[in-house]
This record gives C-alpha cells, structure tokens and sequence, in this order.
C-alpha cells in the first residue's frame, strides 16, 4: 500500500517544518503495512511485542515512547484490531458485533451497522504492519503519517492542505473504533484522513482529551506544509491570538483584508 511519489519526500525536514509551524507536543509518526512478515522484521531495530495489545497501543509505543515496532495479527487482541488494519477478515462473524451488544449498542441491529459503517483495509494482501517515528526514517517510505493535535492545531492543517487545489473535506464518526476513521480510511483510500479518537484510543492508547488525530500520505502532509508556510507569510499562523470577544474587529480584520 505504499504511496508513489513523483521524487522522495525529505520526512526528517516535514517533521522539522510541522513542529516549527504547529509547535506539536507528540512525535509525528509513519505506519507501514507488509505483504511478508520478513520484510516488516528486517527494518532496522524494530522491536516486537512480547505480550497482546490493541492497535492503539503499538500505534503510541512510536507516537509516546518514540520506538519503532512491528506487529503481525498475532499480536494483537482480536478481530476488531485485526480486521481494521486488513490482518483478518470482515467476515460475518466480525460484521455481527456480537461482543458490542449490550456494549456499545443497545442492539444487534445497531451493532451490526457499526461494524459495516468502518473504513478497513481488505484482507488478504497484508500480513504485517509497521509503526515509527517518521524523523527515523525508518519506514522509507510510510504508507501513512500519523498527527495528533489539538483542535487548534488541527485547523491550521486543515487550512494548509486546502491552500490551493481547495476541496471540501467530508469526515464521518463511527463512535468506537475510531481508529478506522484515521489510519483504517486513509490506508483503504489515500486520502486525508480526520479522527476523535475513542474511549479504547484514550484507555489503551493513552491519547489526552485535547488531541484529535489526522492520518494522511506523506504527499499529502508535505502539501500541508507548503500550504501552511503560505499562510504564516499571510500572517495566519498558529498559535492563533485571541482578539478580544468584546473590542472592536475591524482594525483586526483589517491586518487581513485591508488591502483586499
């Protein structure tokens, strides 16, 4: 599932220029999916695990503890993690959702419509996953970034994915699960990818209440970047200063517009 790219992307100087333009308190991240386990066990000092754990957990071992670690379906819980990241199937059995009724659903029924609602990598092509930092450069390419940030933070990156070649970003809320809002749809489809992060995200995982996560291609994060320095020279940058809800806009306004 890797991303083509008309000629290398420099990811220790995209890590440079993001936490220079959003100023992010957790280490930016790549993720890798491996057609053979040997290819994802040959990256240099990959660590594997030695006990179960969810996805999010091996994802904030590389975003919280800064280390490069590698996983087969194997090592994680069950299904549902597996299944998200193309490790196991989507097949009946997952599609029901027994395990949520009761759970996370008042219903069968509404169980099930979660579970066929989640963006998941198709099974059968993958047999391993990888996650690190990206400044390690590790992966070489990834196949997907990784960014958590606050709500402000996010904004901005938004703005500078949207800076030219604008088009409306559409995101959608499985509730749990989340993760196949983020990393799930972005692997599946390319595309930039916005999530809130769930209880098991934050339980497991150790996301704060503050941070949201975007999951998006290397192309991509770089075509934020670009975007944001433009919008810094416009004088949007982050930290975005309070105006005051009670002075008067339009000399603020007009640093902006003024000249418009």
């Amino acid at each position: 599932m890797q991303q083509d790219s008309a000629e290398p992307i420099d990811l220790a100087g995209i890590v440079a220029d993001l936490n220079t333009l959003l100023r992010l308190k957790t280490t930016v991240i790549g993720m890798k999916l491996f057609a053979r386990v040997a290819d994802m066990e040959a990256i240099p000092k990959i660590r594997r695990p030695s006990a179960v754990h969810t996805t999010d957990q091996i994802v904030s071992m590389a975003s919280r503890l800064g280390w490069t670690v590698g996983i087969t379906a194997d090592d994680l819980v069950g299904n549902q993690c597996r299944a998200v990241i193309g490790l196991a199937p989507q097949d009946e059995k997952w599609l029901a959702g027994e395990s949520y009724v009761g759970v996370w659903h008042g219903t069968a029924e509404d169980a099930r419509k979660r579970q066929e609602a989640l963006d998941v990598v198709p099974f059968g092509q993958y047999q391993a996953l990888a996650v690190s930092p990206l400044v390690s450069g590790r992966l070489d390419p990834p196949d997907i970034c990784l960014v958590y940030a606050t709500p402000g933070q996010m904004i901005i990156l938004i703005n500078g994915l949207q800076y030219t070649g604008y088009k409306k970003f559409e995101w959608g809320v499985v509730g749990e699960t989340a993760c196949a809002d983020s990393w799930g749809r972005a692997l599946k489809t390319g595309e930039p990818s916005l999530s809130l992060p769930c209880y098991a995200e934050r339980r497991y995982g150790g996301v704060p209440d503050e941070e949201m996560l975007m999951a998006l291609s290397p192309a991509h994060l770089a075509k934020a970047i670009t975007g944001m320095k433009a919008l810094a020279k416009n004088g949007l940058r982050y930290p975005i200063p309070p105006y005051g809800i009670q002075s008067d806009v339009r000399a603020g306004m007009g640093v902006s517009y003024g000249k418009k």
